[in-house]
């Protein structure tokens, strides 16, 4: 059964002072249950990354209430900030962000071995969410000696392997050819479903819309339509347009 995960109110955020002064976000309103996987979509530069920042906990609002899991991040500070982003996000990115030096197993331990597991439990872990990605046969290639696609499921392997209940995706196939960003959307998913993520993925990349059980569609700094079904997507996205 879906719940909210990601509850957004009233959220304000500029860069700058005086004449120099950007508005990015004005009063912007925005929620994700669990179990699906939501869409955040607009044009370039209309505050998609710095609300998906703000609901990571990297970059704090002017005002609003930003509740994610049930907990407020606008009221933390800090350390309390970082350990819940540890535990409870996982984050995929247009660049694949992969230690180069590195085999695929060593790169998707990585947050295993930051929050404390054994070397042997963490390569044991990551082996086993390579094998769900379909990279088992990859698993100690560097990142070098992998296509861009093989590179990107490395990345969600590494966003998945602690279990978080939320994964943050930042155009995760913008850089992808079709058949590698359609793959990418299959894995996102199956992590909503399979694994009842709460699987949010900023794009304007129209290739992608039919992946989506939610939208909310931004611009200039608001969310002006949310999209409730596959057949409201469907309707003001149609495939191929």
């Amino acid at each position: 059964m879906s719940t909210l995960g990601i509850n957004v109110q009233s959220v304000d955020k500029s860069f700058g002072r005086g004449d120099a002064r950007t508005v990015v976000l004005k009063k912007t309103g925005f929620v994700a249950e669990t179990g699906h996987l939501t869409m955040l979509i607009g044009p370039s530069g209309c505050g998609k990354t710095t609300l998906l920042s703000i609901i990571a906990g990297t970059l704090h609002a002017d005002g609003g209430i930003i509740e994610v899991l049930g907990q407020r991040l606008d009221q933390m500070r800090g350390n309390a900030i970082a350990k819940f982003r540890a535990r409870n996000l996982g984050f995929i990115f247009q660049q694949f962000n992969l230690i180069p030096t590195l085999s695929a197993t060593e790169n998707v331990s990585v947050p295993l071995v930051i929050q404390g597991l054994s070397s042997t439990r963490a390569e044991r872990k990551a082996r086993e969410v390579l094998e769900w990605v379909g990279l088992s046969d990859h698993a100690d290639f560097l990142p070098a000696k992998m296509s861009g696609g093989q590179q990107q499921r490395v990345a969600i392997a590494r966003a998945l392997v602690h279990e978080p209940p939320i994964i943050l995706c930042d155009e995760p196939t913008s850089s992808l050819d079709s058949e590698n960003g359609r793959h990418v959307m299959d894995l996102l998913r199956q992590a909503a479903t399979q694994r009842e993520c709460l699987v949010l993925v900023v794009s304007h990349d129209n290739r992608t819309y039919r992946f989506a059980d939610h939208m909310a569609e931004m611009e200039d700094g608001q969310i002006f339509r949310t999209l409730k079904t596959k057949d409201e997507i469907r309707t003001h996205h149609p495939p191929g347009v």
